[in-house]
């Protein structure tokens, strides 16, 4: 399977990077082909610029600014995002990611608004590995932005057709180096079963 891998993190040494390395390893692995995209590492610019948001419904040129990570989608089968969550949202990288490459035309058609249509139909798979630094109750109170973006509005762009799978650790700030490593092997072992 062709396999998309979403990292967002700045910090090479950070849990996240090692999951992000779990992740990766082990879909490589398994046989996938991993195009592994390291947003911070490929310096992504997040910002929707005025231009690109006066031409956003433009299509097809309205993709010509993030055309690479167009195309990177566009040929993924699957998709696996790794990221932390920052005040109840995904980091800045990430949203910046969201606005500028899931656009019409890629993600949806709005050639007729008033029946948008999903385009991203060819990803049968969308998973993602996430860490808060808050409890789980904590995130619920505050509604779980970055579960319910993956887990409900990248489903509804694939047409409510791809399996989605949400990896979430709750509560770094008072994780245990056993239930960091814990969660990190199940990450692995999924990735390793991942179809």
């Amino acid at each position: 399977m062709r396999i998309l891998v979403i990292y967002c993190h700045p910090v090479e040494t950070s849990y996240n990077a090692a999951l992000h390395a779990e992740v990766v390893r082990n879909l490589r692995a398994a046989g996938h082909e991993v195009d592994d995209c390291d947003l911070y590492a490929e310096d992504f610019n997040p910002v929707l610029s005025r231009e690109e948001r006066l031409g956003y419904h433009e299509v097809p040129s309205n993709r010509l600014p993030v055309q690479g990570y167009v195309d990177r989608l566009l040929k993924a089968e699957a998709v696996v995002f790794c990221f932390p969550t920052w005040c109840f949202g995904m980091p800045a990288m990430l949203k910046g990611f969201f606005d500028r490459v899931l656009m019409p035309g890629v993600a949806f058609d709005i050639s007729d608004p008033q029946n948008v249509k999903p385009s991203l139909t060819h990803i049968k798979r969308i998973s993602a590995v996430v860490t808060y630094g808050r409890a789980r109750w904590t995130a619920m109170l505050m509604g779980d932005p970055p579960r319910k973006s993956i887990t409900r509005y990248l489903r509804l762009l694939t047409g409510g057709k791809a399996r989605v799978d949400y990896h979430a650790y709750y509560h770094m700030n008072v994780a245990t180096p056993t239930r960091l490593e814990a969660f990190k092997t199940r990450v692995g072992q999924t990735m390793a079963r991942f179809a």
